[in-house]
């Protein structure tokens, strides 16, 4: 992945693309048409301003899914693609294909599960190398300068939430924002988890989840 990203600047083009989100994006009021307009990427800017200030610097997402590669239900294989996408680019950019970085493919006659992590290390690695700093040419500027680089999304579906993060995601703690005071009630034989409203006047229970 290291060297992908390498690559990327040694492009004047993708150079000037990775830096649109600040030198060329025209931000809205309550308006989201980027994902630097989210509160996500704001926060993180508010927590590391080092990183912010080199426009070059790439925000990364992270993707995975499990899927049968023979469509067969009666088939027992998977497989388990990591992508890494970069958010630097232009909202046109940002899903092409052509961009994302497959950073490992995990095959196997079943999931992970718990060994997910260990197929992440050297993935896990190169991230935290670039965290640190590569050393990077610019074709842009002629120059070399140290690249840096953070996932602040991880993009999954709930089954590989519990795959990658290891928590619970089912049963009475399954609910990730309730988190260790699980807000479950019992209804009839379904197990139910309700969202708190701030608001007294209003009913509580404003959203179900049916398990």
């Amino acid at each position: 992945m290291v060297p992908r990203l390498q690559r990327m600047f040694a492009s004047k083009k993708l150079s000037k693309q990775a830096q649109w989100h600040k030198l060329k994006r025209k931000p809205v009021d309550n308006e989201l048409s980027h994902p630097a307009d989210g509160e996500a990427w704001k926060d993180f800017d508010r927590k590391y301003d080092w990183f912010a200030k080199d426009a070059r610097n790439i925000r990364l997402g992270l993707a995975t899914d499990g899927f049968n590669p023979f469509g067969k239900m009666s088939a027992s294989y998977s497989m388990w693609p990591v992508f890494l996408i970069p958010y630097n680019f232009p909202p046109w950019e940002c899903m092409e294909q052509s961009n994302f970085m497959m950073g490992l493919l995990i095959p196997g006659p079943t999931c992970p599960g718990k060994d997910m992590d260990l197929f992440l290390q050297p993935l896990i690695e190169e991230l935290l190398d670039l965290w640190k700093g590569v050393p990077t040419y610019e074709a842009l500027t002629r120059k070399s300068f140290d690249l840096h680089a953070a996932v602040i999304w991880c993009i999954h579906d709930y089954p590989a939430l519990s795959t990658l993060s290891g928590r619970v995601t089912r049963g009475y703690y399954a609910c990730v924002r309730c988190d260790k005071n699980p807000c479950f009630r019992r209804l009839r034989n379904k197990m139910v988890w309700y969202v708190l409203n701030n608001t007294p006047e209003v009913e509580p229970f404003i959203e179900y989840v049916f398990y």
